[in-house]
């Protein structure tokens, strides 16, 4: 199967033609030698005839002409060649992949070399630990994704390991049908993709800056605010039956599961007959836990969760596996937000809110992927303070 894709196989083309720079340099080359030769010739700075003028000014001009060849030469077969060094695999269906690769070689701006092809049924058959081999013998800068149906598990294994050993992961939509204004994609002709891999998104010093943000923000409001956790915590323990945190597993950066605390707003066993979302006038949320949760003060054990580096202060809401299943058959580029720590606040919770249903939480997730274009302690500080308005305005749910 290989063979057929590799018959579209998606070698950089060398541009033949001399572009712009080029022809702009032979011409200020030609001006900058009239105006020098001008001025010698009418002022006589020199004692040489004309016909030797002309003869060092072609002479000077090959020289200058030659030299610069020589490096815009060198400068384009290096191009080229880390070009070439662009290696990419393709893992899906083969059809997919076959309409992807025809459209990729297309491009103007080709920069790729398919290595492999990997069709889906291998990888249905196979395990995961052969497909790292697999990947790992060919070394490739990028992996493509071609499915017709998306597989989670997959992605969010891919994406592990990407991280792991610095492979950027896009997934190409078996209809490249997805417009949303929202979604990072980069468009291949007619085929969006989606960047899917983690990490990718923020470079080394955002990411530290990030976690020193967090670490510090988080310090600060546990020991400036300790009598108040204290208060809240009796507050909790005093008005209903059950214990005054609430403990929930959660899924965090590149799909690993963490355990999330909050001050309890429910009864107990409010969740006896499985996964429920939260709704106005919520009959299982206590009186007490109505205050909590209007003002987001239920959420402030989660600053404990950013400490142990589970969670940052601003990222995208962390959902339960149970809803992100429901969520990517909707929205199959919910994963992306996998590259992320999820936050206490996100873009998401500030200007849509709470969601009541699957429908909601999808619309929601448009606000948290347009959060990956923004991601900066900047935009994090202003997601804080909107926070810190709602809470006062009592506009949580």
């Amino acid at each position: 199967m290989f063979s057929t894709i590799q018959a579209h196989n998606l070698k950089p083309r060398l541009i033949s033609k001399i572009d712009e720079s080029l022809k702009r340099f032979v011409k200020a080359v030609t001006y900058h030698i009239i105006i020098i030769g001008s001025i010698i010739y009418f002022f006589k700075l020199v004692n040489i005839s004309r016909l030797e003028m002309i003869a060092g000014y072609f002479l000077f001009f090959v020289l200058v002409l030659v030299s610069r060849l020589i490096i815009y030469v060198a400068v384009k077969l290096q191009r080229n060649r880390v070009k070439s060094l662009n290696k990419i695999l393709i893992i899906g269906n083969e059809d997919i992949a076959i309409r992807f690769v025809d459209i990729v070689a297309s491009s103007k701006d080709n920069r790729y070399d398919l290595v492999d092809f990997i069709a889906a049924s291998q990888v249905k058959r196979g395990s995961f630990d052969n497909l790292k081999k697999t990947i790992l013998d060919q070394r490739p800068e990028e992996i493509f994704i071609c499915l017709a149906k998306l597989d989670q598990h997959l992605c969010e294994q891919l994406m592990q390991f990407g991280e792991i050993y610095h492979i950027k992961i896009n997934i190409v939509p078996a209809l490249a049908i997805n417009n949303d204004s929202f979604s990072a994609v980069i468009n291949y002709g007619d085929i969006p993709v989606d960047d899917l891999v983690a990490g990718t998104y923020l470079s080394l010093d955002k990411r530290v800056l990030k976690r020193g943000f967090d670490v510090f923000f988080s310090t600060c409001i546990m020991i400036a605010g300790a009598p108040f956790f204290v208060a809240l915590l009796c507050l909790t323990k005093l008005t209903s039956r059950g214990p005054v945190f609430y403990k929930q597993e959660r899924i965090g950066k590149n799909g690993k599961p963490f355990i999330i605390y909050k001050f309890r707003s429910m009864y107990i066993d409010a969740e006896k007959y499985g996964p429920q979302l939260s709704k106005d006038n919520d009959p299982r949320i206590t009186g007490w836990g109505r205050f909590l949760r209007k003002s987001r003060l239920d959420e402030l054990p989660q600053f404990w969760n950013v400490l142990k580096g589970d969670m940052s202060v601003v990222g995208p809401r962390p959902e339960r596996q149970h809803y992100i299943n429901q969520i990517i058959e909707h929205k199959p580029h919910y994963a992306q937000l996998l590259c992320l720590k999820p936050g206490i606040t996100s873009i998401g919770q500030v200007y849509y809110g709470y969601a009541e249903n699957i429908e909601q939480m999808c619309e929601r997730v448009n606000y948290d992927i347009n959060y990956l274009e923004k991601v900066n302690i900047h935009y994090d500080v202003t997601i804080i303070l909107r926070t810190v308005k709602i809470m006062v305005q009592g506009k949580g749910k």
